[in-house]
Order: C-alpha cells, then structure tokens, then sequence
C-alpha cells in the first residue's frame, strides 16, 4: 500500500487561482462533454439545488472518473482513486466522523505534519479546515469520487457508526434495555406462566370469566376506535389533490431527496427494482436511492455485484455489530451517510407511482413547520394470486383507505407504516431516527413524533408491493408486528402520566385501543370464537361466573364488532377496481383464525428474542399480467390488527 503511494506524484496544495474557470469549461476543455450538453446541465441546475456536476452524471452524460478529474484541475489539486490506494485506517482519529459526514471528506495519508484529505466536494474543504481550527491548517485537498469517499468512512469509523446506530433513540424513549438482566426477566415470566396455569387448573370458570371480561373490554375499545374512524372518514371526505408535475413545482429550488431501501437475503429483487425506481419523475440528480444491505449479506451482495446501477443509486454496507440487525439500525447507520433534506423509506418489493417524490416535495413545500411526516399508500399487486392475497388485500385497503384517515381526521396518533414514509431531515435527527430494537419502528417513530409535538400527514400517492399470500410467512410477520407493539406499548407507558401529558386524554385513550387493545384481541380471540358455544345452548365455563344478561351482551358487541369489520371492509373496496374483492370480505373472520397462532409466537418471542426480526420473505409473487392496478387513489397505515409493513 505505501508503495503504491510513494509511485504516486507528490501531492499538490491545492490552489485558488483569482480566475479560476467554471467546472463546464475544464469538461469541455478536457473533451469530456460538448457545449451543448453543458449548457442542457446549466438550465436544469437553475431549477434544483445540486452542483453541476451531479445533475451532469446523473442525466449519464458524463462518467464520475471525469468529474473528478475537472474538480481537480479546477482546484489544483490531484485526483485519487481510493479503491486503488483507499484510506490509512491509522487515520481515523484525526477528524471526528461527524466532520467527516459533514463535509464529504475523509482523511486519506499523512506526510509529515500534512494531512492529506480527500473529498468530492472540494469547494466545501476552506469550511472543513475552519471548522477544525489549527488542525485545518496543516490540511491538503486530493479530490476522489463521492460514492468512493463514503464508504472509506464507513470503513474507518465503522465500530462508532454502528454503535451511534444502535444507540440514536434516548434510552427512556427506547426498548434496547428491555434484554437487560434477561434470565431474570424469563424467570419472572416462567413464575408468572406457572401461576397462572395453577389457577387456571384450580379455578378455570373464574380465570375464563376475568380473561373473558378483559378481552370484552378490548374489543369495545377497537370497535370504538375503528368506528370513530369510520365515522370520520365517511363524514369528512378530503378531495384527490392535483397531481403535481414538474412545471408546477415554481417558486421554489427543488430539494434532494434520499431514500432508504433496506435489503436482506434478496437474490431476485434487485433488478426489478430498478426497473420499478427508474420509472420515478423527479430529477435523478436530486434523487439519492440507498440501498442498505449488512456487510454480512453475501447474497444481496452477490446480485448488486451483478446488477449495474445508475449513478443516483448507492449502497450502503452495514457493518456487522453484535447480534443485533434490524431494519431499524440499518436506517439509522445509512442515515448518516444520506445528504437529502427529505428522508424516505421504501421496501424492496415496492412499485411507488412515478410522481410521487413531486407530491412529496410539494406538500413539505405547503405544510406547515410542525408536519414531520407524510405518509403514503400501500397497495398490492398480486391480489388476484390466492385466496390470502385477496383477504390481506381487503385487510391492507380497510386500514388505508377507512380506518387510518379517519384517526388522522379525528387528531389521534397516527401509528406509521414500515414503507412510504417522508421526512423532515432536522426533525426525524432530532427525534433520535428509529428505535435500532423496536421490530416496529414505524408505529413507534408515529407516537414519538405526537408525544414530541409533531404531525403525520396521509398523502394520497400509492405504493404498490407484494400481498402476503402464504400461511407461515404471514404468521412469522404478524406475530413480528403484535411483538413490536406490546413492547411500544410497554416502553411509552413506563410513565403513563407523561404520555398522558404528552398526549391529552383522548390521543391516550386511542394510543390504549390502538397497541395494548390490539394485542389483547389477538391473544385472546380464541375465548371469545368460544362465545358460540353459549349461542348454541352448549355449556361454557364462564357462566358459572357471568350472568345470562352480561353474557348476552358481550356475545351482542361480539357479533356487532364483527358486522362493523365486515362493513368497513366492504367500504374499503368497494370503488372501481377493487370490486372483484367484494364477495371475499365475508371471508374474512376465518382469514383472522391465524393471528391467534400470531399471537402465542409474539408471546413466546417477548420473552425469549424480543429483538429478533423475523424477516417477510419478498419475490414470490410477480404482478398478474392481467390485473387492473387501481384507477382511484386510495386515502392513506395498517388495521389496528395489521402493523407496519
């Protein structure tokens, strides 16, 4: 390695001639590109904040490697290539990663008492030096491809990025000590277990009766909270907005935007996903697509290495830190590395609409300051594939376009979904990003941002991805969603009169119904099916401590809990192009049959793994070559029953 240095000419102080040329004339000097194409590159710069040379390469108009080459003569500095001759890894206790970060540099060699700094964006170096004082004036510049100096900090400063990842959230405001003195925790639990099974053995009617009684009160807080929404929805309907293009967007330079793509064991995605992201509208030169994958993922690693992305496409490799590795410390460590001002979440699986960043940077554009989140649409392309496909279609379409606009009407907390989600940079880095150990981030980012005093707005653009459609799969990922929200739940209730503060009586009431209600139904669905045998004059347990009277009540708020989840459902598709869904709805009690199994893994898991994230398999279904994608835009989250994404 030094070797190879030494062959190297000797660095050059970087210079700062009086007329130093515009970097269009060093390209067009060097023969890189014609006057035409520069002049094409100009006019779009007018619009959008970005240099000349990203909107240049990401409209394939010129190769990085020229790029850094004009840089360095416009600067009079040397151009390195850090692949070939990459960073001293001693050298990283010479500038704070956050300066690195910062200003896109890394340091590169020392000679002497100079330190050799390497950038691609050498007109931000006189600030870098600045803002390390006297060490800044031993700095020199080399210039190198951007793409490159990233992941020479990701290699230097791997061990504190990956730890600041696991850490953004403030330990009061996260789960990751819920591990914490885990053989006395299992202890506590396998006492509580035993207990109970004692009772239950030696008191059975009257264990039947209380749990009975509390999955009654549950179930009256989701049908409160699920009819209010119904209520809300149907009674203040919000037009479809104007869908924005980019003549519209006046007034204003047009924002980079970043986009967190989280990958895991993806062998037959990637190139799908391009083809789906390349359909985007919004300029490539402001659009910054990350791919995040973990530095120990051999096999999306392998199909990246295959596949050739465009230059507004990046990976970022998170490296391997523990036994922790989860979506949501890989968002946070790629975070860091992002340079939007607006931060956006997708899945691997996802088709967004063309125009949908443009609604995005529209509507921040419009909102007010305290709106930190928008929220788009989910919707699914294979609903056509299976009997599962149709109901999780149904159930996925009742939450988006009924229940979760109603919350957001009614004022209460919107619980986040894992995908389609934009926001505010200053904001979502001021709330600590995401909880690394919560397997629901989302739902748990959407209370943090309303106990913190900001707002997710739905937006109306719709993402279209793959239905679960097999019976494990759909198991493994429900019980991953109940996990994550009993432990939301858990986490924010540790003091439930600051929530209360936080929140006000109502939004608190609705954060019970929407996290510990839901949970409760799930576990304790299989009690009240058995309300059935009281309705065909069988013997239950129960009644040996309940009433008649209150055992036909709540078999009257069962029955009628179930006609109102039915009615939202039918509501929910009944618009043009999702119809064929229709006679399916009433299928869906025995679709719910398997959240009960959800629901005893998500138990077994809170005690044993509650930071295990237990992956949704995607690929296994391509788009129906003669399925109709919806016409309408559905209003945007998922039924209080189906969390995150």
């Amino acid at each position: 390695m030094s070797n190879l240095r030494l062959k190297l000419s000797a660095p050059r102080v970087a210079t700062a001639p009086a007329q130093r040329m515009r970097l269009g004339q060093y390209l067009i000097a060097a023969g890189a590109i014609g006057p035409d194409d520069v002049l094409h590159g100009l006019a779009l710069q007018r619009r959008i904040d970005a240099p000349l040379g990203e909107v240049l390469a990401a409209e394939g108009l010129i190769s990085p490697e020229d790029i850094v080459k004009a840089l360095a003569r416009q600067y009079g500095a040397q151009p390195v290539d850090l692949i070939r001759s990459p960073s001293d890894p001693r050298l990283s206790k010479q500038i704070p990663v956050t300066i690195c970060l910062k200003f896109g540099a890394v340091p590169w060699l020392e000679l002497g008492d100079r330190l050799l700094v390497a950038t691609g964006r050498p007109g931000d170096f006189a600030q870098l030096c600045n803002a390390l004082g006297e060490r800044g004036e031993t700095l020199m510049l080399v210039v190198a491809d951007p793409q490159h100096v990233q992941a020479q900090i990701g290699k230097l400063y791997a061990a504190e990025l990956a730890h600041h990842a696991a850490t953004r959230v403030p330990a009061l405001e996260s789960c990751r000590d819920w591990g914490a003195h885990g053989r006395i925790r299992q202890s506590a639990t396998a006492a509580l277990w035993l207990t109970a099974a004692a009772l239950l053995l030696l008191f059975p009617s009257a264990v039947l009766a209380i749990a009975l009684l509390w999955g009654a009160i549950t179930l009256l807080m989701t049908s409160a909270l699920k009819a209010a929404a119904l209520w809300g929805t149907l009674n203040h309907p919000r037009p479809p907005p104007a869908q924005p293009n980019l003549r519209d967007l006046k007034g204003f330079r047009l924002p980079r935007v970043s986009v967190l793509v989280p990958l895991l064991r993806e062998k037959e995605i990637a190139q799908a996903l391009i083809a789906r992201l390349s359909r985007l509208t919004y300029p490539k030169s402001l659009l910054e697509v990350v791919l995040v994958l973990e530095a120990s993922d051999k096999v999306t690693r392998n199909t990246i290495e295959r596949t050739s992305l465009p230059p507004w496409i990046t990976v970022i490799e998170v490296p391997d830190a523990g036994v922790l590795k989860t979506k949501p410390r890989a968002l946070n460590y790629a975070l860091d590395f992002c340079r939007g001002s607006i931060i956006g979440v997708w899945d691997a699986e996802d088709a967004p609409e063309p125009d949908q960043i443009e609604q995005v940077v529209t509507r921040f554009q419009n909102a007010p300051n305290n709106i930190a989140c928008l929220q788009g649409v989910l919707d699914f392309y294979n609903s056509r594939s299976n009997w599962m496909a149709r109901c999780f279609t149904i159930e996925y379409a009742t939450w988006w376009r009924v229940i979760l606009p109603g919350i957001a009407r009614l004022g209460l907390v919107v619980p986040l979904g894992g995908t389609t989600l934009f926001f505010r940079r200053d904001i979502l880095e001021r709330l600590g990003a995401w909880d690394a150990h919560n397997v629901t981030e989302d739902a748990d980012l959407g209370l943090r941002l309303a106990r913190h005093g900001y707002a997710t707005e739905l937006l109306p653009t719709v993402t279209f991805e793959e239905a679960n459609c097999r019976p494990w799969p759909w198991v493994r990922q429900r019980s991953r969603w109940l996990k994550g929200y009993l432990i939301t739940w858990c986490v924010h209730m540790r003091r439930p009169r600051a929530l209360l503060n936080d929140l006000g009586l109502i939004r608190f009431l609705g954060v019970q119904a929407t996290f510990l209600a839901t949970f409760s139904q799930f576990v304790l669905a299989p009690l009240l099916w058995s309300l059935w045998l009281s309705y065909f004059g069988l013997y239950h347990p129960v009644t040996d401590f309940l009433s008649s009277t209150l055992m036909t009540a709540i078999f009257t708020l069962f029955i009628l809990s179930e006609m109102l989840n039915l009615c939202a459902s039918a509501i929910a598709v009944s618009k043009s192009g999702y119809r064929h869904l229709l006679p399916w709805v009433i299928t869906l009690p025995l679709y719910f049959t398997l959240g009960a199994i959800s629901a005893a893994k998500a138990l077994y898991e809170l005690n044993r793994s509650p930071h295990y994230w237990d992956k949704t398999a995607h690929g296994h279904a391509l788009p129906q070559g003669g399925q109709r994608k919806p016409k309408t835009h559905p209003r945007a989250g998922p039924l209080p029953a189906s969390i995150g994404s």
